[in-house]
C-alpha cells in the first residue's frame, strides 16, 4: 500500500501539489484534502546539496570522535562518521560490518552507532581521496553530513553501486507483493551492486525496473569516469532541483494534479513526465490566473504562520513550539478550553487534539532531531496510551523516519525525526538583530539599575565632576520620573552631577556614561 493510500473516515486522501516558481526561489506546497501538509523551499543562492556526489579529500581525522572532516569544495568541510564508511574502506578482516543497509529505505539509510568499530584512522588518513554523497545539508554551524554509501534514486529503483544488497521500501506492507518484488530485483540486479524497490514500485512490471536499472548504472559509470579525470575536491554529480525531484519522488498515481505558475517550468515538467510517467502527464496544469497561486489556495497565510511559536487548537487550547540548536520542546496548554465533563476528560481531549496538531506541525515546519513533547499530566494509564497511539498514528503519514518512546511518568514523550535539511523556520527567518537571537531583552528597569551600579563603581574617580548619562528613551524616562529621587541621592552621596539624556536610537540594553 502506498503512503498515500490511507483511508481517513472512509475516504482516500486527496493530494495536490502546487509549485510557485520565480527565478530567485521555488516554493512547493503539498496539500492533503485541500489542507497544507508540507512546504518545501529552494532558493537559487542557497540551494541544498543533499544527494550530490563529490570527490573529496580527507582534511582531518579525529579518532576520539570516530569521525573525519572531508573537504568537498563547500564553505565548511563535511563530516564523515565511521558508520558511514562503506565496506570497500572497512577492509579489516577482524571487523564484522553491522547489517545496517538492511534498514535502507527511500528516505536514506539508517546508520547504527552501536557497531563495534575500530578506530577510524585504521581505515582513512589525511590526504585520502574519497567519493562521497551528501546525506544531510549543512545546518546552522555544522557542515554537511556525508557517506560513502552512494545511492542513485530512479523512479522505481534506488541503485547502490558500492554494495550488494536487495531491499524493499518499508512503506510496502503486503507480504506477497514484497516477495514478488524481491524475486524481480534478484533477476535484474546488476552484478556487484545493490537495488532497493521504492514505494511506487508496488505492482510494477519488470520492464519498469530494467529501464530504471539501465539508466542508473549508466549514470554511475559516468560518475566514475568523471572522478577518474578530476582532482579533489570537485562535484561529480548534482541531484535534480526541487521541481524535478518532486516529479520523480512524489508525483504518484495518488496525486490528483500538479499546478505550476511558470510556463517554462510547466513545459519542463510535462517533458520530464512524458519520459517518466506518461500516463500521468495530463495531471500537470499551468496556472494562468492573475492572483498568485499561493494566495488562490490560501497557502500564503499558512506560510506566514510558520514563524509563530504558539499554535492554537480548534478547541481553544494551544501548543507552544520552542526550537533550540540541540532539540525542539513542545508544550501543551488547555488555554480557553474548559471541557464538558470533568478535568481528566478535558485534559485527555486537549492532549489528543494536540497530538494530531503536533504531527502536522512537525511535517509543515520540517522539524528534525530530538523532540520533547510535554503533554498535560493524565491520571489514567489508558488515557496516556490513547494519546501515544494518536501521536503514532499521525506520524505514520510522515515520510521522514520517526522513533517514539512511551510517555514517561512526568507526561513527557521523547522522539526523534530524521533531519536532512534545516527547518522551514530557520530558512525563512534569522535571529533578531535587536535581541541577538536570545528571544528576550533586559527590562528598562533592569538597565536603569545597572546604570546606577556603574555610577557607583566610577564615582570615586570622578568625584566633584559632571557625568553625562545617555540611554534609550524608556530607561531615561524611568530615571527622570520613578527614580528621580534616587538620582538626586546619588549626586549628593558621591558629590557628582548627573546629566541624563534620552537617545531614541540606542538599543534598549545600551547606555553610555561619559565624564564632562
Amino acid at each position: 500500500m502506498s503512503i498515500f493510500d490511507i483511508r481517513l473516515k472512509g475516504y482516500l486522501i486527496s493530494t495536490t501539489i502546487l509549485i510557485n516558481h520565480r527565478s530567485y526561489e521555488t516554493r512547493l506546497a503539498y496539500l492533503e484534502n485541500n489542507e497544507l501538509s508540507e512546504i518545501m523551499l529552494e532558493r537559487r543562492r542557497e540551494s541544498g546539496v543533499v544527494g550530490n556526489i563529490y570527490k573529496g579529500i580527507v582534511s582531518k581525522v579525529l579518532p576520539g570522535m570516530q569521525a573525519a572532516f572531508v573537504d568537498i569544495g563547500l564553505e565548511r568541510s563535511a563530516f564523515l562518521y565511521v558508520a558511514d564508511l562503506g565496506p570497500d574502506l572497512l577492509n579489516n578482516d577482524s571487523y564484522t560490518l553491522p547489517d545496517e543497509i538492511a534498514k535502507a529505505t527511500v528516505d536514506g539509510q539508517d546508520k547504527s552507532r552501536n557497531g563495534d568499530y575500530p578506530p577510524i584512522d585504521q581505515f582513512i588518513s589525511v590526504g585520502d581521496e574519497l567519493i562521497v554523497q551528501v546525506a544531510k545539508d549543512p545546518i546552522a554551524s555544522k557542515g554537511a553530513r556525508i557517506t560513502t554509501y552512494i545511492t542513485l534514486p530512479g523512479r522505481h529503483l534506488v541503485l547502490m553501486p558500492t554494495i550488494e544488497h536487495i531491499g524493499i521500501s518499508r512503506r510496502i506492507s503486503n507480504e506477497a507483493e514484497r516477495s514478488r518484488l524481491r524475486k524481480t530485483l534478484t533477476e535484474i540486479k546488476p552484478e556487484g551492486m545493490g537495488v532497493i524497490a521504492r514505494t511506487v514500485a508496488e505492482h510494477r512490471e519488470i520492464e519498469d525496473f530494467i529501464h530504471d536499472r539501465d539508466f542508473l548504472v549508466n549514470l554511475w559509470h559516468i560518475v566514475e569516469k568523471t572522478a577518474s579525470n578530476k582532482k579533489a575536491p570537485t562535484l561529480l554529480y548534482q541531484d535534480l532541483d526541487l521541481i524535478l525531484k518532486t516529479m520523480r519522488d512524489l508525483f504518484t498515481r495518488e496525486v490528483e494534479r500538479v499546478c505550476i505558475d511558470d510556463e517554462n517550468e510547466y513545459l519542463r515538467c510535462r517533458e520530464f513526465a512524458a519520459r517518466l510517467v506518461p500516463q500521468l502527464q495530463n495531471r500537470i496544469e499551468f496556472y494562468r490566473d492573475q492572483e498568485p497561486i499561493f494566495d488562490a489556495f490560501n497557502i500564503e497565510v499558512e506560510v506566514n504562520k510558520l514563524g509563530n511559536k504558539k499554535v492554537w487548537l480548534k478547541s481553544g487550547g494551544y501548543i507552544v513550539i520552542d526550537q533550540t540548536e540541540a532539540l525542539t520542546a513542545i508544550d501543551i496548554n488547555t488555554g480557553r478550553y474548559v471541557g464538558k465533563k470533568n478535568l481528566e476528560d478535558t485534559i485527555l481531549q486537549t492532549n489528543l487534539e494536540a497530538a494530531r496538531e503536533i504531527c502536522c506541525q512537525l511535517r509543515l515546519r520540517n522539524i528534525g532531531g530530538i523532540i520533547i513533547i510535554d503533554f498535560i499530566d493524565m491520571d489514567h494509564d489508558e488515557n496516556r496510551q490513547r494519546v501515544l497511539q494518536a501521536l503514532t498514528q499521525g506520524l505514520s503519514q510522515d515520510r521522514a523516519k520517526t522513533n517514539i518512546l512511551p510517555i514517561s511518568e512526568l507526561g513527557l514523550v521523547e522522539m526523534t525525526r530524521k533531519r536532512v535539511r534545516d527547518s522551514i523556520g530557520r530558512v525563512l527567518h534569522e535571529p533578531c538583530h535587536y535581541c541577538d537571537g536570545k528571544g528576550h531583552l533586559k527590562s528598562p528597569h533592569t538597565v536603569c539599575y545597572e546604570i546606577f551600579r556603574e555610577i557607583q563603581r566610577i564615582s570615586a574617580i570622578y568625584r566633584g565632576k559632571k557625568l553625562y548619562v545617555e540611554a534609550c528613551a524608556e530607561v531615561a524616562d524611568i530615571m527622570f520620573s520613578e527614580e528621580a529621587e534616587y538620582v538626586e541621592k546619588l549626586e549628593q552621596l558621591f558629590c557628582i552631577k548627573l546629566v541624563i539624556k534620552s537617545n531614541p536610537h540606542f538599543h534598549q540594553e545600551h547606555f553610555e556614561i561619559v565624564p564632562l
